[in-house]
């Protein structure tokens, strides 16, 4: 057994033993304790990069994923002042689709999502799990208490720096600005990170991610690879504001003093318009099918609630950006000091930001 291993066991008993005194309640236990296990987990099985680029076992198809993975890391760090660490320099096989599943959950007549408040994390508006039967047990749990509930698989997820976040099979199979987006996205949340505000969190990494690939792929000089690119961006920014739309009608229907039976039914129409509004959008897309599984799922609150958390202050961060005059390092410095600010000073700054950004 390595050192690496001995810490990480290590490290993992002390982490739960300064958990568990935290906790109030027996489904809190068990939830931490599958949070610390499943991490356990994941270290359990990674190794080195470079060890698996010199296995002669190991497939070529993966050690050239690998290989491309570095030049990313490296370009992230060089160009783009992201952390400049151990992160994704070692890769893990989970053997299993994603790392983790997030459990989403709204109120019947609300697109506010629910939070919990964690240890160390503050609150945030999901639950991840590392099984995907735990997240689909306490998804029935919320349903059974009357909330509609979503479960989104993950192939990556950041440890805001606490640990170094590894390359996973999860996502070692996407294209390589897939694989590009992901890790900046993910390196993003170690450079800025405001305790019990998913939105800020999300949208800021998001914006990373979009500007980081924007840049990766004009410096590889590849005109088909930053065509594509930017095909994907727009409908991803044109699928993220028509959710916002129908987000806001129910918002406005939730506020009417309708009957339930009369208020599900206006629900119903609106969902069902939404899902007519996006044949038409996406067949001005060029052929891009990205989110037919999505609405395949029979959209309810709980979902659209989840793709509010990822897109919704986006428009503040880019006009962020653009006053900084594309600046990441003024950018990264002006995001922290929102970070910092209360909760409610925070939202008025992006607030106005997003006004700036329209005009």
């Amino acid at each position: 057994m390595g050192i690496h291993s001995l810490f990480t066991i290590y490290y993992s008993r002390l982490l739960a033993a300064t958990l568990l005194p935290l906790i109030g309640g027996c489904a809190n236990v068990g939830y931490y304790w599958q949070s610390v296990s499943g991490q356990l987990e994941v270290w359990r099985r990674e190794r080195p990069v470079a060890e698996v680029l010199a296995d002669p076992a190991a497939a070529q198809a993966l050690k050239d994923k690998l290989a491309r993975v570095l030049e990313i890391r490296a370009f992230a760090s060089r160009e783009l002042g992201l952390p400049d660490n151990q992160s994704y320099r070692r890769y893990a096989d989970l053997g299993r689709p994603f790392v983790v599943w997030n459990v989403f959950a709204a109120p019947e007549f609300s697109v506010e999502p629910l939070r919990w408040c964690l240890a160390f994390a503050g609150c945030v508006n999901y639950r991840g799990y590392f099984e995907r039967a735990a997240a689909e047990q306490f998804a029935a749990e919320l349903a059974r208490q009357g909330h509609e509930v979503y479960i989104g698989g993950v192939p990556a997820y950041s440890t805001l720096g606490w640990f170094d976040d590894p390359v996973l099979s999860t996502f070692i199979h996407y294209l390589d600005v897939d694989i590009a987006q992901l890790v900046f996205h993910e390196l993003a949340h170690q450079v800025a990170y405001a305790k019990d505000d998913t939105a800020f969190n999300e949208s800021f990494a998001a914006v990373v991610e979009q500007e980081g690939v924007r840049r990766w792929v004009a410096r590889a000089g590849d005109a088909r690879q930053l065509e594509e690119f930017e095909r994907n961006h727009r409908a991803r920014t044109e699928f993220a504001q028509l959710v916002q739309k129908a987000r806001g009608r129910l918002e406005a229907l939730y506020r009417t003093r309708l009957a339930p039976e009369a208020m599900r039914e206006r629900k119903s129409a609106l969902l069902a318009a939404l899902e007519a509004e996006y044949r038409e959008l996406k067949a001005g897309w060029g052929g891009i099918d990205r989110y037919d599984r999505w609405f395949a799922q029979q959209p309810n609150n709980a979902q659209l609630a989840s793709v509010g958390l990822y897109t919704q202050l986006a428009p503040a961060f880019e006009a962020l950006l653009l006053r900084e005059r594309g600046d990441l390092g003024r950018f990264y410095a002006a995001v922290k000091d929102l970070a910092a600010l209360p909760a409610d000073q925070r939202a008025a700054r992006l607030a106005a930001l997003s006004l700036a950004g329209d005009k």
